[in-house]
């Protein structure tokens, strides 16, 4: 998907660039699949500040997707790909034989018309669900599901997939856009293909206002704060933090470990993720 670059007609256009959205075949969603979304703005159910930098932005309906594709052996056709604010992914508005319609995460490369289904014995081609168990190993896949039945959690974002590479008793092992590699019981359900709009992550929005239209708030540095709204802050000029970086309630920012203990799902991780060295 072509990324478009305007005429730089002021300094926030001169560095900013957008999609130039081919892909998009429909302008208006489909209204009995959207619903009112509201935002907490980083606030937990006491009011209080528990993710920072989030706040306004553009009003947006979500649209309802279906993640866990359980309508088996009946066939679909896509009858349009469309945008959807609350993801970076494309969706897709697909038909089903008995007339219902769903949205459905759209992987790259599906086109209008294009006829997809769900089931255990479907042909393993772009758009159609399968089971991990059915399908081909060496191939891509994304909205894969963690426990069977709740619905696809893994790869769900522009440009994502994972690869099936090997199956082991009753799970199979993917291979994770970050390296790790991790095991999934064979009954979890996945969708064949590489999701759409990879292009995302290379977009430059050139303003900060474009940035706040998106929901996210400024991000000040601890070290230019006052001492009591941050450990690091304080001190004449630009002075040295001290201690290692932290989050304004202490916590370790860089590496340090934060968790008090190991998740059960820990135990299907085979290889980590690659991490990152600081210092």
């Amino acid at each position: 998907m072509p990324i478009r670059t305007d005429k730089p007609t002021s300094p926030g256009r001169r560095n900013a660039q957008a999609r130039d959205f081919s892909e998009i075949t429909r302008s208006e969603p489909y209204k009995p699949l959207l619903r009112p979304r509201r935002r907490s703005s980083g606030r937990d159910a006491r009011g209080i500040i528990t993710v920072r930098h989030r706040g306004g932005g553009a009003k947006r309906h979500y649209r309802v997707i279906d993640f866990k594709r359980r309508k088996d052996d009946v066939p679909a056709v896509v009858e349009s790909v469309e945008y959807d604010p609350n993801r970076s992914a494309r969706i897709a508005l697909v038909c089903y034989r008995d007339g219902e319609r769903c949205y459905i995460l759209a992987p790259r490369g599906l086109k209008v018309g294009t006829v997809i289904a769900s089931g255990e014995q479907v042909e393993a081609r772009v758009g159609n669900c399968m089971p991990l168990a059915s399908i081909p190993l060496g191939l891509t896949v994304h909205n894969v599901e963690l426990t069977p039945g709740r619905g696809g959690q893994l790869a769900r974002s522009a440009g994502t997939g994972v690869r099936l590479t090997a199956r082991e008793g009753d799970y199979a092992h993917l291979v994770m856009p970050s390296g790790e590699i991790r095991r999934v019981h064979v009954r979890c359900r996945a969708t064949i293909g590489q999701l759409s709009n990879p292009d995302h992550n290379l977009v430059r929005l050139g303003s900060a206002g474009r940035r706040r239209r998106m929901g996210r708030r400024p991000h000040v540095r601890g070290s230019a704060m006052n001492p009591v709204s941050h450990p690091l802050g304080g001190g004449e000029g630009r002075a040295g933090a001290g201690r290692p970086p932290c989050s304004p309630t202490g916590k370790p920012a860089k590496g340090g470990k934060t968790r008090s203990r190991r998740k059960p799902s820990s135990r299907h991780i085979i290889r980590r993720r690659r991490t990152r060295r600081y210092g």
